[in-house]
């Protein structure tokens, strides 16, 4: 949903900015690495490339463009991803068997509708813009999503080359974790939820009131010190901290410690986007499932947030504008998540946008009167509101642009190759464990 303004020349700078914005993701990848796709949540490279192309031909082309034409008939099956009214679709797991077309033919593709999407907003008359402008605009997130998941998914196919080859990004040099503080919040009777200008998912809608009990949120993300220390606990053999279907997946997968992680001659090592380092103890811990996560904050002695709480915490602490709260998104060009670093600006929240994605104790539900919208565009969201838990936040991966305080990203519980962390709360006075992380 928008509530932006454009006019053509701004719609047509947009989306040229984003659109490239995919491509100078993808140079860095040979064709071989855009075809690749290591288990069947990864997407190869050449995939995302071709389904945002195939978002705005079949929702802003197709019954806007005058004799409409798809591309190529069949690719609108190839890179269909979930869309069930628009018609039948490729296999999810089977993407990475796909080898034509390619991803230089991928690239042509994406140039033919390029083009006629600037000649369609050049040409509409004022009401017909305005009416296609929201679709438009949608198509932007849904790109930048995807450029998100295109990082994601890269690293995870670049993880299983034993040349642990690197993609781009810079290593921060080694730090100790500084203590972690603790911020109080009222609570009391709340409104959450998208509200004024700017873009939103209808997700993040409609605004309501929730009533929230004090409670103390974390003024930083949990470490990687931390989480060794919760491993040398024995975190993943003890079920007492366990969900039921947290520790039959820890078993069945024979999880010790996260994602990315490996442990050579006594030392555990990292894989990132910018090769494999030793872990640094001062960097958020990230690649957790939210059983993981849930673990971790039994041991310590604390919970996880609701995704109302961080909201409000968030917005009491004078940060619900993320354009001007800084943060360690995709554009300082890291690609990993880094040191909390001093408070600025007179908030006590650290880390609020970007280095990890912050698993919450929310599932993912409709907000109270939500409505999805009429026609395919309204399986964008509605549809995944089952067995999901709900994120906040953004992460080091995640456009500047894309990032705000009401997003509510999603994924199953026992998700880890996305990009996902920590933050704890409590109800107050901590209660005391063996592993509390005062």
């Amino acid at each position: 949903m928008s509530t932006s303004t454009w006019d053509a020349p701004s719609l047509t700078t947009r989306f040229d900015e984003v659109r490239a914005h995919t491509e100078r993701l993808a140079a860095p990848l040979s064709p071989e690495d855009q075809t690749v796709q290591s288990m069947p949540d990864v997407s190869p490279t050449k995939w995302h490339r071709a389904h945002v192309t195939w978002f705005f031909e079949t929702f802003v082309l197709d019954g806007n463009e005058p004799g409409f034409r798809p591309f190529q008939d069949r690719y609108w099956f190839l890179f269909n991803s979930y869309y069930e009214s628009v018609g039948p679709r490729y296999s999810r797991p089977d993407r990475g068997l796909v080898t034509r077309p390619g991803a230089h033919d991928v690239g042509l593709y994406r140039g033919n509708v390029d083009e006629r999407v600037r000649e369609l907003v050049a040409t509409l008359d004022e009401g017909a813009l305005e009416k296609l402008t929201a679709t438009i605009e949608l198509g932007f997130h849904h790109e930048q999503q995807h450029q998100e998941l295109l990082l994601m998914d890269i690293k995870h196919v670049l993880s299983r080359n034993p040349l642990e080859p690197v993609y781009a990004g810079r290593p921060h040099e080694p730090v100790e974790p500084d203590p972690m503080g603790w911020v109080e919040v009222e609570g009391g009777l709340v409104e959450v939820g998208h509200e004024g200008a700017g873009f939103s998912f209808d997700n993040e809608l409609p605004r309501h009131r929730q009533w929230l009990e004090p409670y103390r949120l974390a003024d930083r993300l949990v470490t990687n010190a931390e989480w060794l220390e919760f491993m040398a606990d024995g975190g993943y053999e003890r079920p007492e901290l366990w969900l039921s279907d947290g520790i039959a997946r820890v078993r069945a997968e024979g999880w010790r410690s996260p994602l990315y992680w490996v442990e050579h001659d006594g030392v555990w090592l990292e894989h990132t986007l910018h090769g494999t380092w030793p872990v640094n103890p001062g960097l958020p811990v990230g690649h957790v499932s939210f059983y993981e996560a849930e673990a971790f904050a039994t041991w310590a002695g604390k919970r996880l947030p609701t995704e109302g709480e961080w909201e409000h915490a968030v917005v009491a602490d004078g940060q619900a504008d993320a354009a001007h709260s800084g943060g360690n998104l995709a554009d300082l060009e890291h690609y990993h998540p880094g040191p909390a670093g001093p408070a600025c600006d007179g908030h006590r929240l650290r880390q609020v946008y970007g280095d990890c994605w912050e698993w919450t104790a929310s599932a993912y539900h409709p907000y109270p009167g939500f409505h999805p919208p009429a026609g395919a565009i309204g399986e964008y969201n509605g549809k995944f509101m089952s067995n999901q838990m709900v994120l906040r936040g953004g992460c080091a991966l995640t456009s500047p642009a894309h990032a705000r305080l009401t997003y509510r990203n999603f994924f199953p519980h026992g998700s880890r190759w996305a990009l996902t962390g920590v933050r704890l709360a409590d109800g107050g006075a901590p209660r005391p464990t063996p592993g509390e992380v005062a």
